[in-house]
């Protein structure tokens, strides 16, 4: 008898074709958009993840700006403030065995061949260099020399290379060497800048202050100890410096990315509910046609649980294949999606890195979408298939 049930849902969605058609496209885009915006979704987190380094052991203090929030990648901490030498001591103090690492970071203007633009310049005491970056090609400079580390994209977009001579505000550097990618982090960022010894800055530049210092601390499980006891000793009367935990910021960006992949999983949801509409539209309008149908097959024996499972079958095979087509087209949306994504975030680099969508948690957002699509026709189907089962099999064969 399933047999007979299955082939009379088959045959009625042969008969109607152009109507189980649309249903179906409609259940192909809600899927589709849900699994693609999924997709991209998780992009952005891979994305993100590709070019955040991870800087879990790292306290990162800047002077206290009335004006800004204390993030290191606000606008508003271009303010020329500085840590002076005394203050250097004092963290160095307080920090104890955690190393203390101090940064000045400015903006030169770099010429190379027929070339030029602004560039980031990030100044370390070449003891430190080793300990935050690696060198791809070349070697380190040293304290007294006169030579310069170039970021990878850096060297990337004005093809240079160790040995070559750049003009860097206004004077002749040698590169000594190109830095490996490293991608953003919460302490410095070498990828799109030139890297120079702090007895090379100080040579060339008045003011000798710190933008930043880093502290890397040994124990991670003792940063919050530390962070603590830095910012007592720091900020006693009034406050003067921000003191961020590299990890409470790694966290807010993965929420916040979160919070998007939910919000366009939403979207998705939408789309596919309104779909589900239509496989509800469907199933009302094929109950009412086959009235008596239903009471033809009521009257020669057929259990409601079949006639319902009849309806059912026509709605999991509508819901079926619209999913599966929508989970297999999402494939290629979410990887167009991704690449324009990936193509804006890197608009002003010359290298786009490949994207990746297709890990296991991009594939579960396409099962996700699929099954989503599977369940919402199955439940768009119950009103109809409940009504079906209750006609009485004399009324309906009276029908006309």
């Amino acid at each position: 008898m399933a047999g007979i049930i299955v082939s009379l849902a088959v045959r009625n969605l042969k008969r109607h074709w152009v109507r189980s058609l649309l249903a179906g496209i409609g259940i192909m885009i809600g899927v589709f958009a849900i699994a693609s915006l999924g997709l991209l979704g998780n992009s952005l987190v891979l994305l993100f993840s590709g070019m955040v380094t991870d800087v879990g052991d790292t306290l990162v203090i800047t002077p206290h700006l009335a004006a800004a929030s204390g993030d290191p990648f606000d606008p508003r901490s271009a303010v020329g403030a500085t840590i002076h030498e005394r203050d250097l001591a004092r963290i160095t103090k307080t920090a104890g065995p955690n190393r203390v690492i101090p940064v000045v970071e400015s903006a030169e203007r770099l010429e190379m061949r027929d070339r030029g633009g602004y560039v980031i310049l990030l100044a370390l005491k070449s003891e430190h260099i080793p300990l935050l970056l690696s060198v791809r090609e070349g070697v380190y400079p040293r304290e007294t020399g006169v030579g310069v580390l170039v970021g990878a994209l850096l060297a990337e977009e004005y093809d240079i290379a160790p040995g070559h001579i750049i003009t860097l505000g206004g004077e002749p550097a040698r590169v000594v060497g190109v830095l490996e990618e490293r991608g953003m982090a919460i302490d410095i960022n070498p990828d799109y800048a030139v890297v120079v010894t702090h007895g090379w800055y100080v040579d060339r530049h008045d003011d000798p202050g710190y933008t930043r210092v880093l502290v890397k601390v040994r124990d991670i499980g003792s940063m919050a100890a530390v962070k603590s006891e830095i910012d007592s000793q720091l900020n006693r009367q009034r406050e003067r410096f921000d003191i961020l935990d590299s990890r409470e910021i790694l966290d807010l960006f993965y929420s916040t990315y979160d919070a998007i992949t939910l919000f366009l999983l939403g979207i998705g949801g939408v789309a596919l509910l309104v779909s589900g509409v239509s496989i509800l539209n469907v199933m009302i309008i094929s109950v009412t046609e086959r009235t008596k149908e239903i009471g033809i097959l009521r009257s020669i024996g057929t259990r409601r649980g079949q006639v319902m499972r009849m309806f059912l079958y026509e709605a999991m095979v509508i819901g079926s294949l619209g999913s599966m087509t929508g989970g297999v087209l999402s494939l290629a949306g979410g990887y167009y999606l991704s690449t324009v994504v990936a193509a804006t975030l890197y608009s002003s680099f010359s290298a786009v890195p490949d994207v990746t969508v297709f890990d296991l948690r991009g594939i579960g957002y396409i099962v996700l979408g699929i099954v989503f699509g599977i369940l919402v026709s199955c439940i768009s189907c119950l009103y109809p298939a409940i009504r079906a089962v209750r006609i009485r099999p004399i009324e309906a064969l009276r029908y006309e």
